[in-house]
Order: C-alpha cells, then structure tokens, then sequence
C-alpha cells in the first residue's frame, strides 16, 4: 500500500489506514517512536508498562536500601 505524506503545520503527517491501525494496535492518542534503519522510517507503538508496589518492592535490596532518617518531632498539622 502507498499513501501521501502531508503537512500539518511545520510538520509532516503520516496517516496510518485502519487496516495497519488494527494490526498494530494502534489509536488516536497512542504513543509511538519514530527509529531510522537501514535508511528507513520505522514507528512502532511504545509499550505501556504498568507499575506496581511489588514491582518496585522487588527492586529494593540490603545495598540499596537507605537509612531511616530522623527529621525530629511532628509539628502542627504532622501532629496525630
């Protein structure tokens, strides 16, 4: 399949027919990265990754966990 590269404002604009959107699983408002190979413009969708407590909890280990810092007595609202 061909298509027309167009301008849209200073810029240029690619529009992706449904067919490759679905395939790629693509929609309006999906991040992707632009890559040049091999002298070709490549996109690809970027993909979302969901971080969770026991995700960042998994990376905490003796050496990089830090000390507890004492910053003294509660004062006003910090009072329970």
């Amino acid at each position: 399949m061909q298509t027309m590269i167009q301008q849209w404002g200073n810029s240029l604009a690619l529009r992706i027919p449904k067919a490759f959107a679905q395939q790629a699983r693509v929609k309006k408002g999906s991040r992707v990265r632009f890559t040049i190979e091999k002298n070709r413009l490549v996109v690809e969708p970027v993909e979302k990754t969901k971080i969770t407590l026991a995700s960042l909890l998994a990376g905490v280990t003796p050496e990089n966990i830090h000390p507890e810092t004492d910053w003294g007595k509660p004062m006003g609202k910090e009072i329970w």
